[in-house]
């Protein structure tokens, strides 16, 4: 296959395949009680929480530097910083009462806000791998671009899922949830078209922008989805939901990373 057609294959597939996961949302029954709600709610928090240690916050920590002190560096601040967004996101987003079970619009832009921006990080590295591959004209470094390419994009499945599952369970409509599941990896193939164009300069940037998506996605699992999931109704249900969404992910991330 040609280079060009390579690359045009690992741009869309990341896409497509979170598109292909918020699809599911369509297979569900048209109420969601509480029960399903906190199961859903919980998986979303597994993968959210998985992603943030298994695909970002261990990436960032395996760079290449001898050095202790610049191994944390990137990875405390980005962390700090990334939760400090999402904070300063809940001050800045008006409170604004819509159709959702869980709360506000800005609960649930809290949500998408971090998942979205841990696409961001992906869809780098992607176009960063597929550069470098067009810079070396080696075959060898463009089969490895695919391989991140088909890896995260299978990562992505269920984190399209969980976005639009978790508008859904929250009163949403399908159409909705579908939308914003899609949305949310639309980032991707963009970021990766910037991150193949600048190959030569992004790499000591990749650690900051992994850990800053990491923060901003624990933030928004400890303080908005884990409180939704009420006590009183079956709080079982969303500790079963976060191990199989943080396990799923943990399963797909050391298999295909």
């Amino acid at each position: 296959m040609q280079p060009t057609l390579l690359i045009i294959f690992g741009f869309t597939f990341i896409f497509f395949m979170t598109t292909l996961g918020a699809s599911v949302v369509f297979l569900l029954k048209k109420t969601t009680n509480q029960k399903a709600s906190n199961l859903l709610n919980g998986f979303t928090s597994g993968i959210m929480m998985s992603a943030s240690i298994w695909s970002l916050i261990i990436p960032a920590l395996e760079t290449n530097t001898n050095s202790v002190f610049l191994k944390l560096l990137p990875a405390v601040c980005g962390i700090i910083f990334g939760g400090l967004f999402i904070l300063i996101l809940d001050k800045l987003i008006p409170e604004k009462k819509d159709n959702l079970n869980i709360g506000s619009t800005k609960r649930f832009a809290k949500l998408f806000t971090a998942i979205t921006l841990h696409n961001i990080p992906e869809g780098l590295s992607v176009g960063f791998v597929f550069g470098i591959g067009a810079i070396s004209g080696t075959n060898a470094m463009l089969i490895s671009a695919v391989a991140l390419s088909v890896g995260i994009g299978l990562q992505n499945t269920p984190e399209g899922a969980a976005v639009s599952l978790a508008y859904k369970a929250a009163g949403g409509t399908r159409k909705m949830a579908f939308l914003m599941g899609t949305l949310s990896g639309a980032v991707e193939p963009a970021f990766a078209i910037i991150g193949f164009f600048m190959a030569s300069s992004l790499s000591c940037l990749q650690p900051w922008l992994l850990c800053f998506s990491a923060g901003a996605m624990i933030y928004v699992v400890c303080e908005e989805i884990i409180p939704d999931c009420k006590n009183e109704a079956s709080p079982h249900f969303a500790s079963c939901g976060f191990i199989m969404g943080f396990v799923l992910m943990m399963i797909l991330d050391v298999c295909l990373g």
